[in-house]
């Protein structure tokens, strides 16, 4: 779980409902009409603009913002040198004993495509695919994002535009001043906190998850090819280490 997108959440709403509520109470900041306005329109404009199945799709995309831990790099080398050895001793055949130890799918499609015997470039050619669609389901998820963080203003807008001509309309009676007013000022309110605090960080944080996770599977993409190739243990490593910042690489030779 990440827990600096947790506390950035919880503690951004907090705030701000404890500003609110220093003030004039939640109450006056709660309005069914306004929030009808705002989600309802922003979700119809999202599915105009993007398929059904994307759109629920984006629900699966967005829990990597809470739960994905991306594998580091002093984790995957010597992971991949143990492999290696073991290969070189016993034969890859006898990697398919750890595929279930393995916690990462993607390491074991590719430990698997080679024990199976498969021609190194024709692995590469399957992982980097792979690879490819992952990639796209981030960027749909994040440009779904969005697309709603700009909807949702645009709709407070909409919501400030009906409220001002309902006021207009009822000039005439003060009591209905203030309702008209309060759906105008929410409305735009409430958009701009689900753009801002929602939808953008959200955004930012899948891109970043994103070419995290992308990588580490170049990483592994490179030692799945070793380990196909019949390298050295010390060559994989240092390989490897191209893909790691130099303050964080550490031999796991003596």
């Amino acid at each position: 779980m990440d827990i600096a997108t947790i506390i950035g959440i919880v503690s951004a709403f907090a705030l701000v409902l404890l500003s609110i509520s220093l003030g004039s109470g939640l109450g006056t900041f709660f309005s069914i009409p306004s929030l009808m306005i705002v989600m309802g329109g922003t979700m119809g404009a999202t599915m105009v603009q993007h398929p059904m199945k994307e759109i629920f799709g984006v629900f699966r995309v967005v829990r990597h913002v809470f739960f994905t831990k991306v594998w580091s790099g002093s984790e995957i080398i010597p992971t991949f040198i143990d492999l290696s050895n073991k290969s070189r001793k016993e034969g890859i055949l006898a990697l398919e004993s750890e595929l279930d130890n393995i916690g990462d799918d993607f390491l074991s499609k590719g430990l698997q495509l080679a024990i199976d015997g498969m021609e190194p470039e024709a692995i590469r050619e399957i992982l980097e695919t792979e690879l490819e669609n992952l990639e796209e389901r981030h960027r749909n998820g994040a440009e779904i994002m969005n697309t709603m963080a700009t909807y949702f203003p645009a709709m407070g807008m909409i919501g400030t535009l009906i409220g001002l001509v309902q006021m207009l309309q009822t000039m005439d009676d003060p009591s209905t001043i203030g309702p008209a007013m309060a759906l105008a000022l929410l409305t735009t309110f409430y958009g701009a906190v689900c753009a801002n605090l929602v939808c953008i960080p959200m955004a930012g944080k899948l891109r970043k998850r994103s070419k995290e996770e992308v990588a580490v599977k170049d990483m592994v993409i490179c030692g799945v090819m070793s380990i196909a190739n019949g390298d050295n243990p010390r060559i994989i490593e240092q390989k490897l280490h191209a893909f790691v910042a130099p303050s964080a690489r550490e031999s796991n030779f003596r």
